[in-house]
């Protein structure tokens, strides 16, 4: 058996996340299951460096999958011609056959993109989150700052039910302005992330630049695990799967 490591890129505004379902078949992994399967003629099962949610896109998703067959030269040029345009495998390489694209991540960066125009922009509406209404961007900074470190999350979790620590550690949090196009980029740099975290986080986030929350209110629901005291969920279409560090 050979194995193999991928990264791929992905528009996801027309699939149901990552992950496949056994209710549906729109998933992105299973797309490219089903386009290897077909390729190889074998079964191929794919594992991906972590689950993306329906409306979520990526520029740096990992996967690894093992098959009979010895991958060619001309294999990115072959499967980039059958998968739907927006999912693309940028790069295809053998791995450790002990290689695990989930289990051996250590870092995973998010960005989220925020539209600041006042009516939005029509050419980024399916990858950007519009705010038209003036951001406090200082006071988000300060707020970003208390989420920095090792925490439990479970107020900007939207699992209930989950019953796996919720600790995690965000190591850098930062914002890019850029005027000219009215976009705000918020980065987050961190060891693992929960169910709707970074969504949830970019929410309390917004909601404190717009002067519903303070900055010091992310300490309180930081100590408290309670949703509630958390701000709202951000969009999906403005949250993009950056890089995976392992």
């Amino acid at each position: 058996m050979y194995s193999y490591k991928c990264i791929t890129t992905y528009n996801g505004k027309r699939y149901n996340g990552w992950q496949k379902q056994g209710n549906t078949s729109n998933t992105i992994q299973e797309k490219i299951e089903n386009t290897l399967s077909r390729m190889f003629n074998e079964p191929i099962d794919i594992i991906g460096s972590g689950r993306t949610d329906a409306g979520v896109h990526a520029l740096g998703q990992i996967f690894n999958f093992k098959c009979a067959t010895e991958i060619s030269g001309t294999f990115l040029s072959d499967i980039n011609g059958f998968l739907p345009q927006d999912i693309r495998i940028l790069s295809c390489e053998k791995c450790s056959e002990r290689f695990h694209s989930r289990l051996n991540a250590r870092e995973k960066i998010y960005q989220y993109r925020i539209d600041t125009s006042l009516y939005g922009n029509p050419f980024l509406h399916d990858t950007t989150h519009n705010v038209p209404t003036p951001l406090d961007i200082d006071a988000m900074k300060k707020g970003a700052s208390y989420l920095i470190g090792t925490h439990d999350f479970k107020s900007f979790c939207s699992n209930k039910r989950m019953k796996k620590s919720s600790i995690r550690t965000i190591f850098d949090i930062t914002f890019e302005q850029n005027t000219d196009e009215d976009l705000l980029l918020i980065t987050y740099r961190g060891n693992g992330f929960l169910y709707n975290m970074v969504r949830i986080m970019t929410g309390t986030l917004i909601e404190i630049g717009l002067g519903i929350h303070n900055p010091d209110d992310i300490i309180t629901a930081l100590d408290n695990p309670d949703r509630s005291l958390a701000g709202h969920t951000a969009p999906a279409k403005g949250l993009f799967l950056m890089e995976v560090i392992y």
